[in-house]
C-alpha cells in the first residue's frame, strides 16, 4: 500500500476547519471537503473510510495541539496567577491563530460525533491542568466550585476576548489583555 502523502493530509485538514467554520458542521459533506482540498473525492476515502473517521481523527489532532498549546512554557515554580496568565495568553494566542480549528473543536464538541472516545481523550489531554486546578482550589487560591465551571469561566474568557479581537471592537494593546485576564482572574479567584 502506498504511503499516505502528508501535504495531501495537511490539504484535507485545512479544507474541513474551513468548511466548518464557513459552514457548519452539520452540512459538511466528503465531496465539499474534497473539492476544497483539491483532491478527488475517492482519493479523500483513501485517508479516511468515512466522515466519522475523519472528523474524530481531525478532533483528536486539533484538541492535541491546542491543549500542548495551553501549558506551553508554564513554570511550575511560578505562582499560580502567573501560571494561569501565561495559560490563559497561551490559549488565546492559539485562538487567534487557529481561529477555524476552534471552531471545528467546539462544533465536534457539541454534535453527535463527540463520543466517550473524544470525551475519554479529552480527559487525558487537560488531566495536568485540572490537577492544577484542583491543586489551586486545595490551597484556597481559586473558588471552591466545581472544576467544570472554572474552566468554562476561563474558556469562556478566552474565546469572547479572541472575538473582540477578531472582530476589532478590542484594540489589542498588552493594557486591553491584562484587563480582560483580570477580569477572568477576579472570577475565579478564591
Amino acid at each position: 500500500m502506498k504511503p499516505k502523502d502528508e501535504e495531501k493530509l495537511q490539504a484535507i485538514t485545512r479544507a474541513t476547519f474551513t468548511l466548518v467554520e464557513q459552514t457548519g458542521l452539520s452540512g459538511l459533506t466528503m465531496s465539499a471537503i474534497a473539492r476544497e482540498a483539491g483532491l478527488a473525492t475517492g482519493t479523500l476515502y483513501v485517508y479516511f473510510k468515512s466522515k466519522e473517521a475523519l472528523l474524530t481523527a481531525l478532533y483528536e489532532q486539533a484538541k492535541t495541539e491546542t491543549t500542548a498549546s495551553l501549558m506551553r512554557g508554564d513554570d511550575p515554580q511560578a505562582p499560580f496567577r502567573s501560571r494561569f496568565q501565561r495559560m490563559w495568553l497561551n490559549w488565546l494566542e492559539h485562538r487567534l491563530a487557529h481561529a477555524a480549528q476552534m471552531v471545528f473543536i467546539e462544533q465536534y464538541y457539541n454534535s453527535p460525533w463527540f463520543s466517550d472516545e473524544s470525551r475519554e481523550l479529552s480527559a487525558r489531554l487537560i488531566k495536568d491542568w485540572l490537577d492544577l486546578i484542583e491543586r489551586a482550589k486545595a490551597q484556597q487560591i481559586l473558588k471552591n466550585v466545581p472544576t467544570p465551571m472554572l474552566v468554562n469561566a476561563f474558556g469562556g474568557s478566552v474565546r469572547e476576548t479572541a472575538n473582540l479581537l477578531r472582530s476589532g471592537t478590542l484594540k489589542r494593546t498588552d493594557t486591553h489583555l491584562a484587563m480582560a485576564f483580570g477580569l477572568c482572574w477576579d472570577g475565579i479567584k478564591a
